[in-house]
């Protein structure tokens, strides 16, 4: 037999008659046994109930707490996919920076490199011309004395004669 098949109520312990018979039990106790099972009944009915209340809390509070421990875990799974993906994105910028730094500086550098071949093409090109330009100079000035030379030996000659013909004309 199940439970469910012989399932006694208060009502039915408190409405149950049983038949006399010779040398049946006395009537009084029975009725007083009858209301004990009764109130017993009712007693444990009430204690099933408030333990199935209590079951049907202590389930929802677990419903509750399973889906606080989900949202938990899924914020923390959620938590450290940011870092991990805020950890990613600060390499890759990071890199990106040093990547811009090392082609800034090498711009620089290249950049200095080709100032110091400019300004040492123009150094030696005013080189040049300074070389030139004394050169020609020097050959203006060369030309310059062998014309006072010339000129010198003009006025020699010119003194000369004109000390001659004053010596002529003196005589």
């Amino acid at each position: 037999m199940t439970d469910d098949a012989f399932r006694l109520t208060p009502l039915d312990v408190r409405t149950q008659e049983f038949v006399s018979a010779l040398r049946g039990y006395e009537r009084g106790q029975v009725d007083h046994f009858k209301l004990q099972v009764a109130e017993e009944l009712e007693r444990l009915g009430r204690d099933r109930m408030q333990a199935e209340e209590r079951l049907r809390s202590a389930q929802e509070q677990l419903k509750v707490f399973r889906e606080r421990e989900r949202a938990m875990n899924d914020a923390l799974v959620a938590a450290q996919q940011l870092r991990e993906d805020s950890r990613q994105q600060a390499e890759r910028e990071s890199e990106l920076i040093l990547k811009e730094a090392k082609s800034e500086a090498h711009r620089i550098v290249e950049q200095a490199r080709q100032d110091e071949v400019s300004v040492r093409a123009r150094a030696d090109s005013a080189a040049r011309q300074f070389s030139a330009y004394l050169a020609g100079f020097r050959g203006l000035l060369q030309r310059q004395l062998a014309e006072l030379d010339v000129l010198e030996g003009h006025a020699r000659t010119i003194v000369e004669v004109q000390a001659g013909d004053m010596a002529r004309s003196r005589e």
